[in-house]
């Protein structure tokens, strides 16, 4: 495969390359190489010519409800615990239903598909036959992902909190039937620590260990959670050490989402243990939760990333997210001055790069990576205007739209509209 386009992509926090009408070659589904001209052994080879628009990696979501998308925008009044008591956790009861988890999953896969984000790491239900069934939609979809059931055995309704002998089976289940498919993985996914009683942590710790598994959760997102948790585990000194005392936090293959409030000693534990910390600018700010630092951990060497935390926000559209994480930066320099803001090309790696590395060689196209790309063209005026592609980038990031992007890639295959029409409702 050839590709002639604008190529954008950020190899480091700090570097972007842009590399304007080039031939990028692409075997195998990865990255082979770029050319100015195309050499006389590709002469033959047809060119999918994309001259004048942009393209850029596809985009990773590591943090995101895949229930909760049907419930978007609402109930942003409330705070985290109660937003979940009121909103959150009615809703995902309904997916006990298979017709319904079947036509919410089906929307929440085309919306990812349509705005650009084609690798994403999912929390479902505790409903077993539900997140079964979005692992296969996923599979179907071309879509590559992590997908966790939902472990939690207290603190939540009666018709929302499961056995824990029963979550541990279910969950072992899953394990073992997910690796029948190609293009997810399972993932361990006990909801927060305030939902999970002992006895499941060290059952999904277990599980972990078992299976050399990945986890995701919450961590840190909102005061009151704290303080619950505080009140649940006395015995241990912080939020970060319940997962770590439990084998809940394996090394470079944690995902922890918002990490807002985080003392010096947990920073240090999130450092040693490689963890991805999901920087949720749109859910922190919807649901006042408050504001991550994100410039100054990356400053100290941890590991973050951009993430939508759908329906904490109010879109999964990662375009969004990259520029609300640049905003609430700048606002966060105006209060600390000697915090600089992130910049644009310091988010796009983030949410690229970065948060690609869950996957592996995934969000640049430098050589070896996965061809996981989007071609953009945001031109309006076409013959009046020609923008150049940092121009285009910066449209698309503050502006975009779904229709802007003409072609999405994954490991060098168009991926078509999932599911077609029959998505609609």
């Amino acid at each position: 495969m050839i590709i002639k386009g604008n190529f954008i992509y950020t190899p480091s926090l700090d570097q972007m390359v842009i590399r304007k009408n080039e031939y990028l070659v692409v075997e195998d589904g990865k990255v082979k190489t770029f050319y100015k001209a195309l050499p006389p052994k590709y002469q033959t080879e047809t060119v999918i010519d994309h001259t004048g628009a942009l393209i850029i990696p596809a985009f990773n979501d590591l943090h995101i409800h895949a229930p909760q998308y049907i419930n978007r925008g609402i109930g942003f009044d409330k705070e985290l615990l109660p937003w979940l008591e009121t909103y959150t956790f009615p809703m995902e009861a309904k997916y006990k239903d298979m017709d319904f988890a079947d036509r919410s999953y089906r929307l929440f896969l085309h919306r990812l598909w349509e705005n650009g984000t084609l690798r994403f790491s999912a929390f479902a239900t505790l409903h077993k036959e539900a997140t079964w069934h979005l692992m296969e939609l996923t599979e179907q979809s071309g879509l590559k992902a992590w997908i966790g059931k939902v472990n939690m055995d207290r603190n939540s309704p009666n018709y929302l909190c499961e056995d824990t002998s029963q979550s541990l089976q279910d969950t072992e289940e899953l394990i073992q039937k997910v690796t029948t498919l190609q293009n997810v993985n399972y993932i361990i996914t006990p909801r927060f620590v305030p939902s999970t009683t002992e006895a499941l942590m060290r059952g999904l710790g277990e599980l972990v260990k078992k299976y050399d598994l990945p986890v995701q959760s919450h961590l840190s997102e909102n005061k009151s959670e704290i303080a619950w948790v505080k009140e649940l585990h006395p015995n241990i000194p912080t939020y970060t050490e319940v997962y770590e005392a439990f084998g809940l936090m394996p090394k470079g293959k944690t995902i922890m989402a918002h990490c807002i409030h985080l003392s010096e000693p947990e920073k240090a534990i999130l450092k040693e243990r490689d963890v991805m910390m999901c920087h949720c600018a749109q859910s922190n700010a919807d649901l006042s939760s408050g504001i991550m630092p994100l410039k100054e951990n990356l400053d100290l060497g941890l590991r973050c990333c951009i993430a939508s935390d759908i329906a904490g926000s109010h879109t999964p559209d990662m375009n969004r997210h990259i520029a609300l994480s640049i905003e609430l930066s700048k606002i966060y320099h105006m209060q600390h001055p000697e915090v600089k803001a992130i910049t644009l090309p310091q988010a796009l790696f983030l949410a690229t790069k970065q948060s690609g590395s869950f996957f592996g060689k995934v969000g640049s196209f430098e050589a070896g990576y996965a061809f996981d790309a989007l071609v953009i063209e945001t031109e309006e005026m076409p013959g009046f205007l020609q923008r150049e592609p940092f121009e285009k980038l910066e449209q698309f990031i503050y502006d975009g739209k779904a229709s802007n992007i003409l072609e999405r890639y994954v490991e060098g295959k168009k991926i078509p509209c999932p599911f077609g029409k029959s998505v609609i409702f």
